[in-house]
């Protein structure tokens, strides 16, 4: 690329910054991350010793084994004689991960182990990568777990002290560099972890930590939209979200006569506003459609969510009508044994898009219990190719203009242009009408609507504007092999069978070319699968229809 036209891409990035965002951007070019913070006199004690509900397990990706041999993202490292604090050749998402420790919360970990891994960080790992302010977040309710869990560290006064001592350093350094250069999940993950630790201790320097609710639920409120969904669009990211919200709301009730009631009311509504969310974004076999950088196996899963929740008196309306998600644009249409999940909405929130992929008017549709059409998920975060094609147009269940994307995916978390994706119609339960302009192809608009008849999914497409070669994109659930045939009409049938004598057929747009290829779906971080697409080729592509119902 040539220095101009970098220099405009980055300019269009730039330009959504928020004004706070932006001046902590030039703080961290100049400063980097923040060194650790002493904190002078004796460790804190504890307020409470034990919360009112068990917490759950950690999620399913991180698993450790004696050795210590750990798990992390798909990716398994046997350290040997002791773990390397300062290990990155996996990259640093699995560096947070490993100075996260929720491993150590797996019921392979013995207390003694337990207790010397954190002690050996605490001596080995004064400064690094362990110190960002994310994985301080995150190891704060990690290690504030282990000590509310009976039996899960041993009676040792000295090491306890040890271990709380550095949990103060590392919630004061925390509280003095939050991460207002990121936003979203990260400074949510930050306000949680500090007032945590407020909640968990006594003193002065506690009551300063805790004093950070205010802060946090202004951001809950800028954070979680109307209608419950977390801003970034990421089932996989309010799943997160929403566990560390009620990891607070177990501690808070635990902690009572210290927990203002602000907090614990934001808390309660929140959760239960997530859950209802959530619930939409769910497919019939429980778990999360993958728009976005979504992955199954890193948050805890949809009903473990759900039982935690209800341990803790927040109501749980599992609500998977067919529905909507007016402001961060999801729909749900269910007709027969189909439920279709669509994304009406372009990369969000505009100041921190990082999380999102190219993926308007795309959609995943289930059969039953079984996923038929899937996002393509996510691998891995660090730049490449694997990255690339998480995020673009073609891996998604759309139409791709001219060969362009979308959005100016960039880097591995970037967007410079963005699309201009407008609701249109909505008839909830029934039909949802979706319009998107690709920032690359302005002259050309794409709209789709989504619709429920007589017991079918229909779903119409129609290019306005500027006539472009387009590809029209069908990725299909891993397993499922599609064999294409012709009815009288010269419409091109996809057949697909499902197992127990059941089939879907596909009435695929007439005015395109349609072959089966081979693509990639990442359903967990570090896990390729082939699968087949249906793909679709015009060079004039004005308007199509495509209808699923169940074939004979």
């Amino acid at each position: 690329m040539k220095p101009l036209a970098r220099i405009a891409r980055v300019a269009r990035t730039l330009r959504h910054l928020r004004f706070e965002q932006m001046l902590a951007q030039s703080v961290h070019a100049v400063r980097g991350v923040g060194s650790p913070i002493e904190i002078d006199g004796p460790a804190p004690s504890l307020a409470v010793t034990s919360s009112p509900s068990p917490f759950p397990g950690p999620a399913a990706h991180a698993r450790f084994e004696p050795g210590p041999r750990i798990t992390l993202l798909g990716v398994t490292v046997e350290f040997g004689s002791g773990i390397d604090w300062d290990f990155e050749r996996e990259g640093p998402l699995f560096a947070y991960h490993l100075h996260q420790f929720e491993y150590l919360r797996a019921a392979s970990a013995d207390p003694e182990l337990r207790i010397a891994s954190i002690l050996d960080w605490i001596h080995r790992h004064p400064r690094g990568i362990g110190w960002d302010p994310h994985p301080v977040s995150l190891r704060l309710l990690a290690w504030g777990k282990l000590l509310l869990t009976e039996g899960a560290l041993p009676v040792d006064p000295a090491a306890r002290a040890e271990m709380r001592a550095s949990m103060a350093r590392q919630a004061e350094t925390l509280s003095r560099h939050l991460e207002v250069r990121l936003q979203a999940n990260h400074l949510m993950s930050n306000l949680i972890g500090v007032v945590f630790a407020g909640l968990l201790f006594d003193g002065a320097a506690a009551d300063r930590w805790l004093a950070l609710h205010h802060r946090l639920e202004d951001e809950i409120a800028r954070q979680i939209l109307p209608d419950g969904l977390h801003e970034e669009r990421s089932p996989m990211y309010h799943s997160l979200l929403l566990e560390n919200l009620l990891d607070l709301l177990n501690l808070a009730r635990a902690a009572a006569p210290r927990a203002p009631k602000s907090l614990i009311n934001t808390l309660e509504t929140t959760s239960a506003a997530m859950l209802e969310a959530l619930s939409l974004l769910c497919h019939p076999d429980g778990e999360i459609a993958l728009f976005g950088d979504s992955a199954f196996g890193i948050a805890q899963s949809p009903d473990r969510l759900r039982v935690y929740a209800a341990s803790i008196g927040v109501p749980v309306g599992r609500s998977t009508a067919t529905g909507l998600l007016p402001r961060s644009g999801f729909a749900r249409l269910s007709s027969g044994p189909f439920c279709l999940i669509a994304s009406l909405a372009g990369p969000s929130p505009a100041h921190q898009p990082g999380h999102a992929h190219c993926d308007a008017l795309s959609f995943e549709l289930s059969c039953g219990d079984r996923r038929v059409v899937t996002d393509t998920g996510v691998c891995e975060y660090r730049p490449g190719e694997r990255r690339r094609v998480s995020r673009a147009t073609a891996s998604h269940s759309t139409i791709e203009v001219d060969g362009r994307e979308q959005a100016e995916i960039w880097a591995a978390h970037r967007i410079g242009g963005r699309p201009q994706v407008v609701i249109e119609g909505i008839e909830p339960g029934t039909r949802a009408v979706a319009s998107c302009r690709s920032w690359s192809t302005p002259d050309t608009l794409h709209r789709r609507e989504f619709a429920v008849r007589d017991g079918a999914i229909e779903i119409r497409d129609s290019l306005i504007g500027r006539a472009l070669p387009v590809r029209l994109l069908l990725p299909l659930a891993p397993g499922l092999e599609p064999r294409l045939s012709h009815d009288p009409d010269r419409a091109t049938l996809a057949h697909i069978p499902l197992g127990g004598g059941r089939r879907i057929r596909i009435a695929l747009p007439a005015a395109a070319r349609w072959a089966i290829e081979r693509s990639d779906y990442y359903p967990e971080f570090g896990r390729v699968v082939s699968r087949a697409c249906l793909v679709g080729v015009s060079s004039d592509f004005d308007t199509g229809t495509w209808r699923f119902d169940l074939g004979e």
